[in-house]
């Protein structure tokens, strides 16, 4: 089947210079301006409404505490000694939140990173859920701010309903409001990588505006987290391309020109990209002090190239630790088996599960319009490729740990899917408006638990936990809630629980003891378990849950069962 379109009024894509201005004088234009305004910002509340009241409502993640003491560290005594496996902007982003905490770390305290969290939520003397909050807070804002960029490379792609499309399905996607509303690194490289993509497409008509931003785009994703380092070679390539394309000429000696000012463009945005990273480095130390962590994994092979990379020696001794967390074996549970070692498809499952259905049928034709579409055809390296390569190499990890990792595959399929605002088919917009309210409503009936969201297909949230474990479901947010649930129904009774997270059960006035570390004939009454444990049970565990009986679930994340 061919896709029609309306009648283009080029031959490549609509981009916000291909429009011509409106008269402001008219009442009729004002008002759609207005209302397209009103639209993005109601869109914008919706998403940010749902992340703080996720915020407020979750104690802390698996990795949260982590970033947190390190950007109290930062702070305080601008040392670059914590979590040297992730480039230092993410966490001084996180910083600016906590800088209104007035913290003050103990000069005496030396643990390591997981003892640095603790001690930092736990033990200051501050309210953990208020610190975790202000920590919280820049994420959410910076995934807003994100929102508009994915509305605003949609609306250079398509125009303004093509826009709101896509700003749609990434306001209401859960895993963005998931993972947005955490102290985590997950959106912020993705969005950075995003953001990079539009203003790369953007300079194909200014290069000289455009690419030094895509270049510090570029750099802040690389400086936010390593797994960035993929997307830099595609994203080079598309600088190429960009300002071969905006240095339109014929002739050979105008063609060697233009190839040459195609190449000056890329080592400028390479140029940028690295001094962020350098700047990132030395904001937090300016001395750049630095001692490489014991037991660092010596570089072999391909990784060995690594070391010839112009990035300040902290950030290449932390991709040695990456290698070296690579190097570990990772078990994996998906779709209810359990692996020991990574599984190469895991994250394209995990994909099928998580995203809505509707942004799922939305996304994928809209890939296909892209390429299919004269017009939308320019684009379809700027959209497609960076997720595609990115997902690529989140797929090579030994670590199955949740489609966080792949977390830039709704941004970029929201993108995509407004290239179906132009199909001219009589049933085309009918179709793309009833699968964005599917979406929409598929996302407003997991609130408040967007974290173990499956679709519909899939058996919803409440079924995630036995298709897939750690924080696709359960990353230790329903700690408060579980404590919660039991004041208000359990109330006096004696509590085993088995919990998988950073949270401090007795801070939150649970009374609890670890079943595993007595007899199993001693274990009566009331057991708490985390839907992750249960995925990854071993056989002390696996026989304590085979003499017990469900009685309720707290978040979809904790399951509580009754052992006589």
């Amino acid at each position: 089947m061919s896709l029609s379109t309306s009648p283009p009024p080029t031959t490549s894509a609509v981009t916000a210079e291909d429009v011509p201005p409106e008269p402001r004088g008219r009442p009729r234009d004002r008002l759609r301006r207005w209302s397209l305004a009103l639209v993005v910002v109601a869109l914008l509340a919706e998403m940010a409404a749902a992340m703080i009241t996720t915020a407020v409502a979750q104690s802390p993640t698996i990795d949260e505490p982590v970033y947190v003491g390190t950007a109290v560290v930062y702070l305080e005594q601008h040392s670059l000694r914590y979590n040297p496996e992730h480039p230092p902007l993410g966490k001084l982003l996180i910083a600016t939140g906590l800088a209104f905490a007035d913290l003050h770390l103990d000069p005496a305290f030396t643990g390591d990173q997981t003892q640095l969290g603790r001690h930092v939520l736990y033990e200051s003397g501050h309210d953990p859920g208020r610190l975790l909050l202000l920590a919280r807070l820049p994420v959410i804002v910076l995934t807003l701010l994100f929102g508009l960029v994915v509305f605003l490379f949609a609306r250079d792609l398509t125009g303004p309903v093509g826009g709101v499309t896509a700003l749609a399905l990434y306001a209401f996607s859960p895993d963005l409001i998931a993972h947005g509303s955490l102290a985590t690194l997950d959106v912020p490289v993705a969005g950075f990588v995003l953001t990079s993509a539009w203003l790369l497409w953007r300079a194909r008509r200014r290069p000289g505006r455009y690419l030094p931003w895509a270049g510090l785009a570029l750099g802040a994703a690389v400086a936010t987290k390593m797994s960035a380092l993929a997307a830099v070679p595609v994203l080079l390539l598309l600088a190429v391309l960009s300002a071969w394309h905006a240095r339109g000429a014929d002739g050979p000696q105008r063609t060697i020109r233009r190839l040459g000012f195609a190449v000056a463009a890329a080592v400028a945005v390479a140029l940028i990209a690295t001094a962020v990273v350098w700047a990132a480095y030395l904001a937090v130390d300016p001395r750049l002090r630095w001692a490489p962590p014991p037991g660092l994994p010596a570089p072999h092979g391909l990784r060995a190239l690594a070391d010839v990379l112009p990035l300040p020696r902290p950030y290449l001794d932390g991709m040695r630790v990456q290698f070296g967390l690579e190097d570990q074996v990772w078990s994996t549970f998906l779709l209810g088996s359990y692996h020991a070692g990574a599984v190469w498809y895991y994250l394209p499952v995990a994909l099928l599960v998580k995203l809505p259905l509707g942004a799922l049928a939305l996304g994928s034709a809209g890939a296909v319009a892209l390429v299919a579409i004269r017009r939308l055809r320019p684009a379809a390296p700027y959209v497609l490729v960076p997720a595609v390569v990115l997902l690529a190499a989140a797929m090579t990890s030994t670590r199955d740990l949740g489609v966080r990792y792949a977390i830039f595959v709704p941004m970029f399929l929201a993108v995509a899917a407004a290239a179906l605002v132009v199909v001219r088919a009589r049933w085309a917009h009918a179709a793309v408006a009833a699968l964005v309210v599917f979406a929409a409503v598929s996302s407003l009936r997991t609130f408040p638990y967007y974290l173990p969201y499956s679709n519909e297909a899939f058996g919803g949230p409440a079924r995630t936990h036995l298709l897939l474990h750690d924080s696709n479901v359960d990353w230790g947010q329903d700690l408060g809630r579980l404590a919660d649930r039991l004041k208000r129904n359990h109330p006096g009774e004696r509590v085993w629980l088995v919990y998988k997270g950073s949270g401090v059960p007795s801070a939150y006035g649970i009374d609890a003891a670890d079943p595993r570390g007595v007899p199993p004939d001693e274990v009566h009454g009331l057991l708490a378990v985390s839907d992750s444990a249960v995925a990854k049970a071993d056989d002390r565990l696996t026989a304590l849950l085979s003499g017990s009986t469900p009685i309720d679930e707290v978040g979809h994340s904790i399951t509580l069962y009754r052992r006589p």
